[in-house]
């Protein structure tokens, strides 16, 4: 992102709330749709704190070693098991300097792996075998990250975890401050940001579209269209949107045999109309 560009328009009541979370000793869930700026806020929240962010990115595999730590067999071999021998993982990590362990898609892990928080979260402490009882720094935190339980790949948190957390929702921004953020991360004219932003907001109420595109497919679309010309028009246009949203929208089962096609028209139909305010 350019420098002087404001990473978080509109989402200054969702950052006090952050605010106020951290600086009162808690732990932060951020829940919303992909794409509402969940990653920036966490990021921004501890940036603004002046504190550290140890980052995890949560996936189906994740053990819970990647997250605690492990030994190296070289290591071991050599001096047996110990601190010596031990690596740190990004838990003990955040724990021992006293930064943000950020957990991004916490319902991604397993539930094993995220019951290995619980004992942070609780007391700020972790039993690791060999090594013992690792005491968490003061300003230790956790910022977790989440979608929707009906994204793919995701799952419910226990209900003992989400008790530990605070929680603050991330919904869709209004369109001003969508066209806003376009404008900003394309470098987008505002003509064109409005097209891209009436583009993503039409995919999220097309009956054929499950799941529709975020801000991050409008500046995708933008910033393709001033690729391919410094003055796009329709053929550049269907391009970049056809190029942006290819991998962001999920489409219902019975979309039909068109598919894609038929919903891009539609959705540059959209896109196409004049504004109410002209952009």
């Amino acid at each position: 992102m350019a420098a002087g560009i404001d990473p978080l328009v509109g989402r200054g009541p969702e950052l006090a709330l952050a605010l106020a979370v951290l600086r009162g000793g808690r732990h932060l869930l951020l829940e919303g749709p992909a794409g509402v700026g969940k990653t920036r806020l966490a990021l921004a929240a501890c940036a603004a704190l002046g504190r550290g962010a140890v980052r995890v990115d949560g996936d189906d595999r994740h053990s819970e070693a990647r997250l605690v730590g492990w030994f190296d067999p070289p290591a071991v071999l050599r001096a047996g098991y110990g601190p010596q021998s031990f690596t740190p993982g990004p838990l003990v990590e955040a724990m021992r300097a006293g930064s943000v362990l950020f957990v991004n898609e916490l319902n991604r892990m397993p539930e094993a792996v995220q019951n290995v928080l619980l004992p942070a979260l609780d007391e700020g402490r972790v039993g690791v075998p060999h090594v013992g009882e690792v005491r968490a720094a003061p300003g230790f935190a956790v910022v977790a990250t989440q979608n929707p339980v009906e994204y793919v790949a995701t799952g419910h948190l226990s209900e003992a975890l989400r008790d530990r957390f605070e929680h603050v929702a991330l919904a869709w921004q209004p369109e001003a401050e969508e066209r806003a953020i376009v404008a900003a991360e394309a470098g987008a004219p505002p003509a064109l940001a409005a097209w891209a932003v009436r583009l993503a907001r039409a995919s999220r109420s097309h009956p054929a579209v499950r799941r529709g595109a975020s801000v991050r497919a409008a500046s995708a679309a933008a910033g393709l269209a001033l690729a391919l010309s410094p003055r796009p028009g329709p053929a550049e246009r269907r391009a970049a949107a056809a190029a942006a949203l290819r991998t962001r929208l999920d489409l219902r089962d019975d979309a039909g045999a068109a598919g894609f096609g038929a919903v891009l028209a539609d959705l540059l139909a959209a896109a196409d109309a004049v504004g109410e305010d002209g952009a």
